[in-house]
């Protein structure tokens, strides 16, 4: 992913987030790693309700293996965001996910991050093809 800011009109899916007391920093805005947990929620809500992940129980869990941040304006409580999510790339085991912060009613992130999840049995930890039901989720994100 660029450095080059994201647009809302980048994105067909938003999970809403609401910034809590905590995320701030001593500098008064959101901290830098409480964008990771955004992409966290946001992704696993997704793979969850959408894909029918059972993050409980399943066979297949994902393990993230990369990940990144830019950030191009604060956040703070009490700003209400959306996270935007798409599909970077689709592999046999493995998803890149692309996200955008944004603050709501505005059209440019204020951040935008990246990250790849592995797909791996539970068991073994060792990578497996993504279940129909996610892969099936994740192609409705685009490409």
């Amino acid at each position: 992913m660029s450095e080059q800011k994201l647009n809302r009109a980048d994105f067909h899916h938003f999970q809403a987030i609401t910034t809590r007391w905590h995320d701030n920093d001593i500098y008064g805005h959101v901290n830098n790693v409480t964008y990771y947990s955004f992409f966290d929620s946001t992704v696993n809500n997704y793979l969850i309700q959408r894909g029918g992940l059972n993050i409980h129980d399943g066979d297949v869990v994902g393990f993230v293996v990369s990940s990144s941040c830019d950030y191009f304006a604060s956040i703070a409580f009490p700003d209400l965001i959306e996270v935007g999510l798409r599909v970077g790339k689709l592999g046999n085991s493995s998803v890149q996910y692309e996200l955008g912060v944004f603050k709501v009613g505005e059209d440019e992130a204020s951040a935008a991050g990246r990250f790849v999840h592995v797909f791996v049995d539970r068991a073994s930890n060792r990578p497996v093809p993504i279940p129909e039901n996610v892969r099936a989720a994740l192609e409705s994100l685009g490409l």
